[in-house]
């Protein structure tokens, strides 16, 4: 089954559960958020879901996410980094994130929004360094337009301005993934304590199989 089917099987409410939980719960980082988000503008370029709606609940779930996230992060506070690390979860990613939100403040809640993992764990970090709420929604609501609205758009005007692009569509989205996952690869292949560290997980996950 492919991301396009399983929209079609999941529908809206399918959409708002996976955009929600990439948005603001840290074990949704691994979820594809701008692939579903492109592919469902597609689908409602053809007829088979409401624009109108898909904008709204995708909007909704973004910014509903990010403030979440923004909670969990503000009431577990530095406590989430003696969480030990597991294959859902591992401090680098939140290390990562705090990074990013150090270095472009609070307009990292924009453009995290269309950096998988970092975009998962930015409002947890916003929450944790106590950023004012009043600040945090603002940019929470404007990166949610953008992002949400953005990618819905462009699959809705690709599907509508290019003759039989459905047959172009697993390319494009096979694109999209490896152009929003390019960051997060290139950063890993340059630090080496995170390749040990993966390396790592993946031994005692694969240990874990084979007793």
């Amino acid at each position: 089954m492919n991301i396009e089917s399983i929209i079609q099987t999941v529908g809206l409410l399918g959409i708002f559960i996976i955009i929600f939980a990439e948005s603001g719960l840290f074990v949704g980082f691994f979820l594809p958020g701008d692939s579903v988000l492109f592919t469902a503008g597609f689908l409602a370029s053809q007829g088979i879901l409401s624009l109108p709606a898909l904008i709204i609940i995708c909007f909704i779930a973004a910014v509903a996410g990010d403030s979440t996230g923004y909670t969990f992060g503000r009431k577990v506070g530095k406590k989430i980094f003696n969480k030990e690390d597991s294959i859902l979860f591992h401090k680098d990613h939140i290390r990562k994130a705090q990074e990013f939100y150090k270095k472009n403040g609070p307009k990292a809640i924009v453009i995290a929004r269309f950096i998988p993992v970092v975009r998962t764990f930015a409002p947890i970090v916003a929450g944790v360094g106590e950023m004012e709420y009043r600040t945090f929604i603002t940019y929470n609501i404007l990166g949610g337009l953008l992002w949400a609205t953005g990618l819905n758009l462009a699959g809705f005007f690709l599907g509508k301005t290019i003759p039989n692009v459905d047959k172009y569509l697993f390319p494009i989205i096979i694109l999209i993934i490896i152009i929003s996952i390019a960051p997060n690869v290139i950063h890993v292949a340059k630090d080496e304590e995170m390749k040990k560290s993966i390396a790592r997980e993946i031994k005692k996950f694969t240990s874990k199989i084979n007793k």
